[in-house]
């Protein structure tokens, strides 16, 4: 892999390494059936924008939409929502950090439930993908 001066990945390197890392996340889950991505590189090169749906073996969905951007040599997140809905488009969960819940201590990160929104940690693609494929080969 070619690299900066300081030693760093090219920049478009670190955002398609991003790239590549989801799609592993995702082929590594043996509950999904399918997934559909769309992925939108910014024109600078330092932005990107993902969005889809994966269908897992109980025919329950998780939307993604992630926007990142490489920051000091890194990519960061910086707005996400994971929503989970069961095989009859009912949510069990979202993971978002939308800025709507001031009062949650985890402020901007937050989880909705059916009935109420929990304190959370920004979650990782991964996390989302191991809570909701535990739930299904728990059924």
């Amino acid at each position: 892999m070619a690299e900066d001066p300081d030693g760093t990945p090219h920049r478009d390197q670190m955002i398609q390494r991003y790239l590549d890392d989801i799609e592993k996340v995702i082929g590594s889950h043996p509950t999904i059936l399918s997934s559909t991505l769309q992925k939108r590189i910014g024109p600078d090169g330092k932005t990107i924008y993902v969005t889809g749906n994966i269908m897992f073996s109980d025919l329950s969905v998780l939307e993604i939409a992630i926007f990142a951007a490489e920051m000091r040599n890194k990519i960061a997140v910086d707005k996400y929502r994971f929503q989970y809905m069961d095989k009859k488009g009912r949510m069990v969960f979202r993971y978002d950090n939308a800025p709507h819940h001031r009062e949650a201590p985890t402020f901007p990160h937050h989880k909705h439930l059916p009935n109420r929104v929990s304190p959370s940690t920004q979650p990782s693609l991964a996390d989302i993908l191991n809570e909701i494929s535990a739930a299904i080969l728990n059924k």
